[in-house]
């Protein structure tokens, strides 16, 4: 893939708004790479819904149940859920990552073995996990498998900044259409311009 700073010049030419998106951003956005899927399935459930600092907090005191602060497929299913519900997280997110430890036992989910295959293989495949959606994995294939043509459409803070920038005023499957019309224009570099799009300032 090209340096993220060569496709940020590529958008800019690509879209005058997404140019304006991106220059409002004071800090030149570097890609945060990870081989290890497991473990950031496991913290993308811990934090959905929740607030990067909440996120964080129960997070930390999750890890923190499992000796050298990794959560082992095999200790995750050995542990009580109550004890997994005591560090913050709710009912089915403790189910949820009990879900993706007995996934990770029965199945590869390195990277090595999920890197070749297609975005939409990818998402067919973790999917298949009950409580991983697909936004949850598109996040996976955005910031640690740093895949660079990823739309979350469904994301509300990606809705809300493209209504906010284009001055959209539609919902619901309307908005979904414009949103995906628009980001076909970005291609093969949305995933870049969603993270410029999520920390952009429009005045």
């Amino acid at each position: 893939m090209k340096p993220y700073k060569e496709i940020t010049e590529i958008l800019k030419g690509k879209d005058s708004i997404i140019k304006k998106a991106i220059e409002s951003v004071p800090d030149e956005i570097k890609p945060t790479p990870s081989i290890d899927i497991y473990l950031d399935l496991l913290n993308s459930i811990v934090s959905q819904q929740l607030s990067v600092k909440v996120a964080r907090v129960i997070w930390k005191r999750f890890t923190d149940l499992f000796p050298n602060g990794y959560p082992k497929a095999e200790d995750v299913l050995s542990m009580g859920h109550q004890t997994l519900r005591s560090v913050g997280l709710s009912n089915s997110k403790a189910s949820y990552i009990r879900n993706v430890a007995q996934f990770s036992l029965a199945n590869d989910i390195s990277f090595d073995f999920m890197n070749p295959k297609s975005d939409e293989e990818i998402i067919a495949y973790l999917t298949q996990i009950k409580g991983v959606g697909v936004w949850t994995v598109q996040m996976i294939m955005m910031f640690p498998m740093d895949r660079p043509d990823v739309f979350p459409v469904d994301d509300l803070g990606i809705q809300n900044q493209m209504k906010a920038w284009y001055g959209i005023d539609l919902e619901k499957k309307e908005l979904k259409n414009k949103l995906i019309a628009i980001a076909e224009n970005w291609k093969p570099y949305r995933t870049l311009a969603c993270k410029y799009l999520w920390q952009s300032q429009c005045t």
